[in-house]
């Protein structure tokens, strides 16, 4: 099969709001908020469903989502209930007809054995001090589960394989705050310290391209409306 020819990145500098077609884009989208018993914990990889009171206040911010997002494009989600309904909400909410294919390699950052440790017992366990932004040291590895610096690794090979195997297209990926921010680190070749600075809510979009072989930060954590407007 022969690959669409790549194009020139000089020819993709961004003068108005319309994105260019033709280009390699992936739609990160973090999930929405989880229910409450869950988020009174480092839930990690638990597989914990979404908070139904907010899936109803915040029907506005999907409905933004799905005219923000491509029509023609690849969606993509994290094995996890949290991305994937999120992803299913955003679709039902703009009519979207596209299947949502499982990506493992877009899930959370595993914490292993300390999955569902409630927060205030939670640095107990902790073997180096933690940074500012995020809950465990860059290279620190909970027992049975990997540290961000293997979510880095893991999150960059998988962007290159789909940036090699869907050159030119949109993919909209469902995720993670932590996926996210290695995402990021990936593209802009920073250390994962300086990515876990960046802040990535719920509902949040972040866009990246890959042109020629270059990676390009179109946006990070772009909230949608999450109220009607006032008329």
């Amino acid at each position: 099969m022969t690959q669409p020819a790549m194009p020139d990145p000089q020819e993709h500098f961004l003068d108005g709001p319309d994105l260019p077609a033709g280009v390699t884009r992936f739609w990160l989208v973090r999930h929405a908020i989880v229910e409450e018993a869950a988020r009174q914990t480092m839930y990690g990889t638990l597989d914990v469903p979404l908070c139904p009171q907010h899936l109803r206040s915040q029907r506005p911010a999907y409905e933004a989502l799905a005219r923000r997002l491509p029509r023609k494009a690849t969606w993509f989600s994290s094995p996890l209930q949290r991305a994937r309904d999120t992803g299913l909400t955003i679709q039902k909410a703009g009519n979207f007809s596209t299947p949502m294919r499982i990506d493992p390699a877009f899930i959370e950052q595993s914490i292993g054995q300390w999955n569902g440790t409630p927060h205030d017992t939670f640095p107990s366990l902790l073997r180096k001090p933690a940074p500012p932004f995020w809950s465990i040291a860059a290279d620190e590895r909970p027992p049975e589960g990997e540290s961000m610096v293997d979510v880095r690794q893991r999150i960059g090979l998988a962007l290159e394989s789909h940036a090699r195997q869907n050159a030119g297209k949109d993919m909209v990926i469902l995720s993670h705050g932590g996926a996210i921010r290695m995402a990021l680190a990936h593209c802009l070749d920073i250390p994962v310290e300086t990515a876990l600075r960046f802040c990535i809510q719920n509902l949040s979009l972040s866009i990246i391209e890959h042109i020629a072989g270059h990676w390009r930060i179109v946006a990070i954590n772009e909230l949608p409306a999450f109220h009607e407007p006032a008329e």
